[in-house]
């Protein structure tokens, strides 16, 4: 006879039946864990990448926060890691930036590439403007352009690009005519930013990834420069924003990526990072 998990309270979502008992969404002291408490779980995700924004043309959206989770022990304060700043200036992406809790640390998304590539979901550190992700706390490898990942690599052009548990960016188009439609973003549990397109034909700027629990905003579509801004990616504990215009919508907290932007347009900002303790 078996038991289900879903009327069986005894099941949970908490780690090793541990109870959330802090959550962090800014740099903080860490002065109120009960004494006696030698180590906590620790759940740490970093900022989400910016998206990027093109002279003319489309930008790549920016790669989502790395997710890192595992046992530490108790540290007298936290780092959560901003997102990446959007901006109207052609050229690459901010990077997101890491959180860390005692030995637990989560690098943040890399901004999308002065060009049309897309950027990297994070690892346990930040990919750097890349499409190339870093190793993961885990352990596990990181994932080049058009690969799928612990964290994803992202895509370049129309090339394939990395799904996993923070996702990669995908990328804009640099097509300036003609009807151009970005691709979506891929999924992930934290996604990356979806590409833009800046035509003067029909531009539709792709959607954010939509994650596990929250959806991407929406890329805008419309005839002229002054269309196709990529939507934001999904984050951890909220949805992308949608695009406006040729401006790309901003991430989910939680990390998620920011869209890019078409053609000067303001790219979005990447969501913020959080850090959870259980215990």
């Amino acid at each position: 006879m078996s038991a289900s998990i879903y009327s069986n309270s005894s099941f949970t979502d908490s780690p090793y039946g541990l109870k959330l008992q802090r959550t962090y969404t800014t740099d903080s002291a860490v002065t109120d864990i009960p004494a006696g408490i030698q180590r906590v779980y620790a759940i740490v995700i970093g900022g989400g990448g910016a998206g990027s924004t093109q002279t003319t043309g489309g930008g790549g959206g920016g790669g989502a926060g790395g997710y890192s989770a595992g046992w530490t022990y108790v540290a007298n304060s936290v780092k959560v890691g901003t997102g990446g700043t959007g901006s109207s200036t052609a050229g690459v992406g901010a990077n997101g930036n890491s959180s860390i809790y005692g030995m637990v640390m989560a690098g943040g998304g890399s901004g999308g590439l002065n060009g049309t590539s897309g950027g990297a979901g994070g690892g346990a550190t930040t990919p750097n403007q890349s499409v190339s992700s870093t190793i993961s706390y885990t352990g596990a490898p990181s994932a080049g352009a058009g690969a799928v990942g612990y964290a994803g690599g992202s895509g370049g052009g129309n090339a394939p690009y990395g799904a996993g548990v923070s996702a990669g960016a995908h990328s804009g188009s640099a097509t300036t005519t003609g009807t151009v439609t970005a691709p979506n973003a891929p999924r992930g549990l934290i996604c990356g930013g979806g590409g833009a397109v800046g035509t003067i034909g029909v531009g539709t700027g792709g959607n954010g990834g939509t994650g596990d629990f929250y959806a991407g905003g929406t890329g805008t579509t419309g005839t002229g420069i002054t269309f196709g801004g990529g939507g934001g990616g999904a984050g951890y504990t909220s949805a992308g924003a949608n695009a406006s215009a040729n401006n790309g919508g901003n991430g989910g907290t939680g990390g998620g990526g920011g869209g890019g932007a078409s053609t000067l347009g303001t790219a979005g900002s990447g969501g913020n990072g959080v850090v959870y303790l259980y215990y």
